[in-house]
């Protein structure tokens, strides 16, 4: 009894290199990882299609992360960006920080979750009566560092996608209440997952996720059986097949930590940027999100190859992850918008 409650405890995922299939999600989400600044990665897809799976294995293959201890915020100990007013106070008096590590955080923003709920909330009678500034932090404060996830994010009130894209964006979260202001870091990749047959989110906040993943359930037999025997086998004995993937596990944390070592250092010629704009410019696409986006990502993903210079097969890659979901919909268009996006980045990148 006592090593099923222990055994209960750490909760086993499901091992991210176990997944079969879904390449373009699993690529969407790695290089989200290896820079977050690339603005989240939203995944629709038909149910059952192994959505949650996935988002929910990365976070468990990340290395774990310092923190400074009893921080509401999970503070960085020497990044600014990273700390909340508390830790910089105590740096500025220069007074003993100690840390810790943790895991990296995943969490779950619920459908019905409330404005306060996400962004905190100031107790105002405590401020008022004691001059206390008594923060409760939200959704946003715990998921500084890690990765907040929306399932269902179509169904979710624009308002508060907004509220997400922002902070997203921004890196910072700051709630006012009756003249009181507080602000604290929120960086974070934030993951929407959805089902097109329950709506689409508006183009204006399609636009603010930096890349788009659109999958569908697997049509081939062979790989439908693998899918449904790697499920039984870690259903049956979960710790037996995380055993049994420790080493690819390993291996591509190793991946992800090279890659996120050695990105600052990567370039990408001046000539590719401007095919990159040529082909947003081609395809309509409306500011210039998708050129930053895609500069991004053809970073990540070269740096996680191990390249120092981005060449044109990188923007292959991720070129159609940033910008399928940016083009101006017609109703009467009858090819798919991946495949658009496909053909003309191959007629301007084959003119030299």
């Amino acid at each position: 009894m006592t090593v099923s409650i222990a055994k209960d405890k750490t909760r086993p995922v499901f091992p991210f290199t176990a997944i079969v299939g879904q390449e373009k999600m699993k690529l969407a989400l790695i290089l989200n990882v290896i820079d977050p600044k690339i603005g989240g990665v939203m995944i629709m897809g038909d149910r059952g299609t192994g959505k949650s799976t996935t988002i929910r294995a990365i976070a468990d293959l990340l290395p774990k992360i310092e923190v400074v201890e009893d921080d509401l915020f999970n503070s960085h100990v020497s990044d600014y960006e990273l700390m909340s007013d508390s830790v910089k106070n105590k740096i500025q008096k220069s007074e003993n920080i100690s840390t810790t590590f943790i895991n990296v955080p995943m969490v779950d923003l619920p459908l019905g979750a409330t404005e306060d709920r996400v962004c905190g909330t100031i107790d105002i009678e405590k401020a008022l009566a004691d001059g206390i500034k008594t923060f409760e932090p939200g959704l946003l404060a715990k998921a500084n560092r890690g990765i907040l996830y929306v399932d269902e994010v179509n169904l979710l009130d624009d308002h508060l996608v907004d509220i997400l894209l922002d902070s997203a964006a921004s890196g910072w979260n700051t709630v006012e209440r009756e003249g009181i202001s507080v602000r604290h870091p929120a960086r974070f990749v934030l993951v929407g997952s959805g089902n097109p047959e329950e709506g689409e989110l508006r183009p204006q906040l399609l636009d603010r996720f930096g890349m788009h993943a659109e999958i569908r359930t697997v049509k081939e037999p062979s790989m439908r059986v693998q899918i449904v025997e790697q499920r039984s086998k870690f259903d049956s004995d979960p710790y037996m097949c995380l055993q049994e993937f420790q080493e690819q596990q390993d291996n591509l944390k190793s991946s992800i930590i090279a890659a996120q070592q050695k990105l600052p250092s990567v370039t990408i010629d001046y000539d590719l940027r401007v095919k990159i704009s040529e082909v947003c410019g081609i395809l309509d696409v409306d500011g210039l999100r998708g050129d930053i986006v895609t500069n991004r990502a053809a970073k990540a993903y070269a740096s996680y190859q191990g390249k120092d210079q981005v060449d044109i097969d990188d923007i292959k890659e991720v070129i159609t992850l940033c910008l399928r979901h940016r083009l101006r919909k017609d109703p009467l268009e009858t090819i798919d918008s991946g495949i658009k996006v496909e053909q003309v980045v191959e007629n301007v990148f084959s003119i030299n």
